[in-house]
Formats: C-alpha cells, sequence, structure tokens
C-alpha cells in the first residue's frame, strides 16, 4: 500500500522481480501499470487512496484478484517540514498517516482473522515516532500513532488467538523524492542499501527492525533523553516535502 514511487515502488519492483505474487495499491497507478507490464505474472494493482471510505472495499477486490494475501506492507505516508504550523498541512499528515494508516492496516487485520488465515502485518513508520521534532510535529506524532497502534493490534491477536505477526520497520533519513534534492540529511541512505534490509526485515519479521543498525542506536538514546532536555535541544528538520 503506497506502492508508486520511493520505498514502496522499489521494493515491489524487487519482489516481483524474483517471481513473487505481488499487489500494489496507490493512489496513482502509472508506476503500477508499467510494473504490471514488465511482470505481467506477478503483479496485479489497484487505484486505493487511503484516505477514502471505499479503501478496504478496494483492498478486498485486490486480494481477490490475488488469489489471497500472505504478507500486508503498509508504505503509503505523507510528510512536511511545516515550522509555521499550516493548520492544513498538520491536519492532512495526521489524516493519512494516522486515520489512513488505521483504515488500511484494520482492514488488513480484519481479513486474516475472518478468514482465520495466518498473516503478516508489516508497516513502515519512521524513527520520527521516536520523540516529537519540532518541525516534524504532525509527522513525529503521526508515526508514533502507527507504533502504538500496531502494538495494540498486536495485544488485540493475542486476545483473540488470530495468527497474525506484526513487524514495524522504522528507517531513517532515505534519499526518495520526500526529501530536498538540494539538501545532504544526516546518516542519509541510498534505496539500493535500503531496500535489501527491508525486504530482509519482512522475511525475518522481527517485531521491531530499524533501518539501520546507526539509527537503531541512536533512537535507543533518543528514548533515554528527558522530555525537558529534548524540549531544550531544538532539534529541526528542513527540507520535508510531501510525498504520497
Amino acid at each position: 500500500m503506497g506502492a508508486s514511487s520511493g520505498i514502496g515502488l522499489a521494493v515491489a519492483e524487487a519482489l516481483a522481480s524474483r517471481g513473487v505474487k505481488t499487489g500494489l495499491a496507490a493512489r496513482h497507478t502509472k508506476e503500477l501499470h508499467a510494473l504490471k507490464e514488465k511482470y505481467p505474472d506477478c503483479v496485479e494493482y489497484e487505484s486505493i487512496d487511503v484516505n477514502h471510505a471505499d479503501a478496504p472495499k478496494k483492498l478486498e477486490e485486490l486480494i481477490a484478484r490475488l488469489g489471497g494475501m500472505d504478507i500486508y506492507f503498509h508504505v503509503a505516508g505523507i510528510g512536511y517540514a511545516n515550522p509555521t504550523l499550516d493548520p492544513h498541512r498538520e491536519a492532512e499528515v495526521v489524516a493519512t498517516n494516522a486515520a489512513g494508516f488505521a483504515r488500511m492496516v484494520s482492514a488488513a487485520y480484519g481479513y486474516y482473522r475472518d478468514n482465520g488465515r495466518k498473516g503478516q502485518i508489516v508497516a513502515l513508520t519512521s524513527v520520527a515516532g521516536t520523540n516529537g521534532i519540532g518541525e516534524m510535529a504532525a509527522y513525529s506524532a503521526s508515526k508514533k500513532c502507527a507504533q502504538t497502534y500496531l502494538v495494540a493490534l498486536e495485544q488485540l491477536a493475542r486476545s483473540e488467538k488470530a495468527d497474525i505477526v506484526f513487524t514495524d520497520i522504522r528507517p531513517g533519513w532515505i534519499r526518495t523524492p520526500l526529501l530536498d534534492s538540494d539538501r545532504k540529511y544526516p546518516m542519509e541512505m541510498t534505496l539500493d542499501y535500503v531496500v535489501p534490509q527491508i525486504i530482509r526485515a519482512i522475511v525475518k519479521h522481527p517485531r521491531v527492525a530499524y533501518i539501520d543498525s546507526r539509527w537503531g542506536a541512536l533512537c535507543a538514546a533518543w528514548k533515554a533523553i528527558p522530555d525537558a532536555v529534548w524540549i531544550r535541544a531544538g532539534y529541526m528538520v528542513k527540507g520535508l516535502r510531501v510525498k504520497s
């Protein structure tokens, strides 16, 4: 879910090129159609906007064309550096990254539970969910929401004895259209570098996977910082743009 560009598109092609039956979904389908033409026996796709009420139904239709779903991978999201706190942008980020996330991940959960199927739910969240980042307030809060939502669903799965495993993939800066092309970011990574790690995390399904180990170590340190100290640190992030 969210396969039209960046990480989603790169992972989708990596899987399809290996002969994995892959369902692709995004608002815009030009790139999805191109992958379908390139890997006709491995790819099905559907135009899905995670913010629309019909999105779960469209996911069901895509699953039917695939003949089932073993792994649901949620990548769809948007982000802004928004230091002026433009209300429209703040609400837009939360709507997509929190409400849209909950809409689709709950639909995937329901598919596995209601059909008595074993499955895996994988979500790309972010290291930004560790602590609130001043210029990315809505983005970091929405990623924390997604992380907490996965914890809650795992608790629900255990209580319902649903055979579902959860993997929360938390990357740092990755060079995609999300980033300002004119800026260099701390510990920035390329798609070629991170895609194999993401696929490895999907296959090995740890509960939480940081991409990469440097970011895992940094987040461990961030978690130990008291809020009062973090607030005074004034950690600033500039140049983040929208992605969908």
